[in-house]
Parts: C-alpha cells; structure tokens; sequence
C-alpha cells in the first residue's frame, strides 16, 4: 500500500511539473509573426569617439540611411555634467534636435550604469566619492535631464539604469533601493512617458527587473567570450525566453515585453578597437548576424533594438566593408 502511494504521488509530481512546464513553455501573450516586428537600433556617442568615428556624421549616417523609426540613445552623466553643477547638454541637444527632426522617436537612457564598458559612466569628480555619494549627486542630476527633454514630440520612453540587477562591468551595482528612487523621482517629474527597465536575457531572472517600471527589456545574445569557456553559444532555444515571459507575466500580468538590446557586433576579450579584424568575426560574421536576426523572430516581441550600429559603421568607412551596415538598413527598413 505504502508503494502504490508513493507511485502515485509520483506520478502526480511528475503530471504536476509536466503541466507547469508546458504552460510556461505556451506563446506568450503579445508575440508577433517576425514580419511584424518594430526593428529600431541605439547609439552611443562615447563608444563612436572610442572607434575613432566621427561621432556627428556617425549619428546622421544611422538616421538618414539606416533609417530606424526608434532609437535607443544613453545621455552619459560623464558627459552632461564634466564639473559638479556644470550642465554641458550641447551634444545631446543636437542629437535629440537631429531625431526630432526626422520623427525618430527615442528612448532616452539615464542614470548611472548605462550602456557601453565600463557600464558605470560616473564623473572624474565623482569617480572617488563612496557609492551613496554618488547617489545623492545623481539624484541631483536626473532632474536636469528628465526637465529638459519630458516635453520632447518625439520622446518615446525613458530608461533607467541599464541591467541595474545585473553584475557586469567597472561598476559596483547601487541596488533595487536606489533604482526605486530613481524611477520615483522620473515620474514625479514626467509623468506622462512610460519607463524602460532592462536585465539580461540569458543569466538573470527578470522578476527583480519587470517588477519595476512600465515595460520590461531583455537582451538577447548569441556568442560571446569567456574568460573560463572562450567563445561560447548560448545553448538556449527561442523557446527559452518564452518561458521567462510567462513567468514574470505570472508575477505581473500584462508586463508589456520588449528586446531592448539584441546583439549585432562582436564581443570578444578586449574591445573592438583593441582587436584585430579577423579575431571579431570569431564571435559574429555575417551569418551568425543573420541567425541572430532569424532567432529574435522566432521569439516574437514585439519590439527589437539592434546593438552595433557604430562598429557596421567602422567596418563600412574604415574597412570597406559594408554588408553588416547594408544587411541592418534591409531590416530596420522592412518595418
């Protein structure tokens, strides 16, 4: 009798985990055929300076022949405030200037970890204060931009932070408490646009991240290096991210889904510009950025932000070779 009751609740475990799994293996709410996905890219005035570009005709470049309807663009606190209270936005006022002009419509990075290595992108002088000075300086700080650019036709998000959960880079992580605050005081002050929070794709578990803000991003990447593995590919199926979304839609139903950061350039052991050409297509040629592109329609969210505009641009002005650059403008003008 003890063993028929062990086989059966064996049995029930195992028909309890099956239907567990299948639910959140289903389509999630929300997925589109990859025809129907919004293809927008980002770009980084600091990672065009490191490329040696010029970042200006770099950003016309993305705008007028890329063309996206959307862009992802970090405003580095590095950059806007040089000295403490000194507000230098003459860049970004251009660049924003520069979309809104073109109806592009932008989501605007801010804080304190942001993309691009080393992540953090704090000020010379605020580089030696401890971690809770730098936050109270930053909170000083998100409200010159948040002001200035809330009333922007063409602002279509905010973001804050980037991967705030997650370990990566030169930078020490400021924790749930602190983005609260953030995201708190963005809309006290705009309450209008919705807010972006992002995590990785592959390593974390989203929950910490798609409980705050309005819209949860995930990045998606395919081959990276490892200082333990080498060149590694995520052994994952598009499937995998489905049961993600449906497990943080679980904890928050409706959360709407998007890939704020889909890999289109090469990640190696050292910056592009520290590596020799032949090295970088180890982790991406063109035809694992075309299985990239088949990949991310399969898992279907709605909306997808490429990530390598400035280093096709390299490969195309300074290498000539444009097939990167020719392949996302064919993508990113199919929406």
């Amino acid at each position: 009798m003890r063993k028929r009751r062990k086989k059966l609740f064996l049995t029930i475990l195992i028909l309890v985990f099956i239907v567990i799994l299948l639910f959140l293996l289903r389509r999630p709410a929300g997925v589109v055929n990859g025809d129907d996905i919004k293809w927008g890219t980002a770009f980084s005035k600091d990672f065009a300076e490191k490329m040696s570009l010029d970042w200006r005709e770099t950003y016309l470049a993305i705008l007028d022949d890329l063309k996206p309807k959307a862009l992802r663009l970090p405003i580095y606190w590095d950059d806007i405030e040089p000295q403490a209270g000194v507000y230098k936005f003459d860049d970004y006022d251009w660049m924003v200037h520069q979309a809104k002009e073109r109806n592009i419509e932008l989501i605007l990075v801010i804080g304190r970890k942001l993309p691009r290595w080393p992540e953090c992108h704090v000020p010379g002088w605020a580089a030696s204060l401890n971690l809770e000075s730098q936050k109270t300086k930053l909170l000083k700080t998100l409200p010159e931009i948040v002001n200035r650019y809330k009333d922007l036709d063409n602002l279509y998000l905010w973001q804050v932070e980037n991967e705030p959960f997650l370990p990566f880079g030169e930078c020490q992580l400021a924790g749930g408490e602190f983005l609260d605050k953030e995201i708190e005081l963005v809309r006290s002050l705009d309450p209008k646009h919705q807010i972006l929070v992002t995590d990785s794709g592959e390593i974390s578990i989203w929950l910490r991240a798609a409980s705050r803000g309005d819209i949860f991003g995930t990045t998606v990447y395919r081959v990276i290096w490892n200082q333990y593995l080498g060149y590694f590919k995520y052994p994952l199926p598009p499937k995998f991210f489905w049961l993600k979304a449906n497990l943080t839609r679980f904890f928050n139903p409706g959360k709407p889904i998007i890939v704020s950061e889909l890999q289109g350039e090469t990640w190696g052991q050292r910056m592009p510009y520290e590596t020799p050409l032949e090295e970088q297509f180890k982790s991406m040629d063109l035809n694992q950025f075309n299985e990239n592109i088949a990949y991310t329609k399969q898992i279907g969210f709605p909306e997808v932000y490429l990530w390598g505009a400035e280093w096709w641009y390299w490969l195309k002005v300074k290498h000539n070779q444009p097939e990167f650059w020719e392949a996302a403008k064919k993508l990113i003008n199919s929406n």
